[in-house]
């Protein structure tokens, strides 16, 4: 008597087993967008809960709800709307829309004049959040916790413009994907890069924002690099997958537009030390 042979295209009792292709994950060349859809996905460090970041029609990100909700219960200053991977504000005329996790979160304070649907969401995520701290999984910041101090965003000139930095220079690290899936360890200031040099400059204002009658400010200057140069900053990569086209991005940049107005407490008019390196020097 000879074993009945196991058919890898069949379950146990016979029926046909459904094989579905290995589709990979890739970024088309038209997307106004290069993040991968699986790389949005994060967890919010106040609360704890999923949530989902997509970027925004002005280049900033947003943090959304995972979940799409009925569009009649929730207010329209809250209903935002997917295309093509960016947020957009109001609804798309469907009765599915998203909403910002910032409503939703326990871990900040409520607005004012919320609907009972609203209310209801938000002590659901709270009890997630509670459950969460229980097992583990997830520990609140402290309360008596300080932000970073505003020394460490430095304002960076490229492109014709003035960016300000999330973090410090040496901190900024690159968005690609590496082969592992993961995002890049490597930091865009690299030294087999040509660096750019501490300046102080007139706080004029860009974009057609009036000029700020004050005394210079410190500005790291790379205007001075190659194009590319400046381009691999601004897409904020390392020179290795500044150069590999088809690296798909894990992460969103942290550039924001430095406004003179908005952000008077990062304009300083004094040089960094010259012991932060040779990027520090002027």
């Amino acid at each position: 008597m000879r074993p009945t042979p196991a058919f890898t295209t069949c379950h146990w009792d016979g029926s046909p087993r459904a094989a579905r292709p290995v589709r990979p994950l890739r970024v088309a060349a038209t997307s106004p967008s290069r993040l991968l859809r699986t790389g949005q996905n994060g967890r919010c460090r106040l609360c704890g809960n999923r949530v989902d970041v997509h970027q925004r029609t002005d280049q900033r990100s947003i943090a959304l709800h995972p979940a799409e909700l009925a569009a009649a219960r929730i207010p329209a200053p809250c209903r935002w709307h997917l295309s093509c991977g960016i947020a957009h504000l109001q609804g798309d005329g469907s009765a599915w829309c998203r909403i910002p996790h910032a409503v939703l979160c326990p871990g900040r304070p409520a607005s004012a004049g919320l609907s009972p649907y609203i209310e209801v969401m938000r002590r659901e995520l709270a009890v997630r959040s509670r459950r969460l701290i229980e097992t583990g999984a997830f520990t609140p910041p402290a309360p008596a916790c300080e932000p970073r101090p505003s020394s460490g965003r430095p304002v960076v000139q490229l492109l014709l413009g003035r960016y300000l930095a999330d973090q410090p220079l040496e901190h900024i690290r690159c968005v690609a994907q590496t082969c592992q899936r993961r995002r890049c360890p490597r930091s865009v200031l690299s030294p087999h890069a040509p660096a750019g040099l501490w300046r102080l400059l007139p706080a004029t204002a860009h974009r057609g924002q009036l000029a700020l009658p004050a005394a210079p400010m410190a500005v790291y200057d790379l205007s001075r690099l190659p194009y590319t140069e400046q381009l691999r900053w601004r897409t904020q990569r390392c020179p290795a997958h500044a150069a590999a086209d088809g690296a798909a991005d894990l992460a969103l940049t942290g550039w924001q537009v430095f406004d003179p107005l908005l952000h008077t407490v990062h304009i300083h008019t004094r040089l960094p030390h010259p012991s932060t390196g040779r990027h520090g020097q002027r």
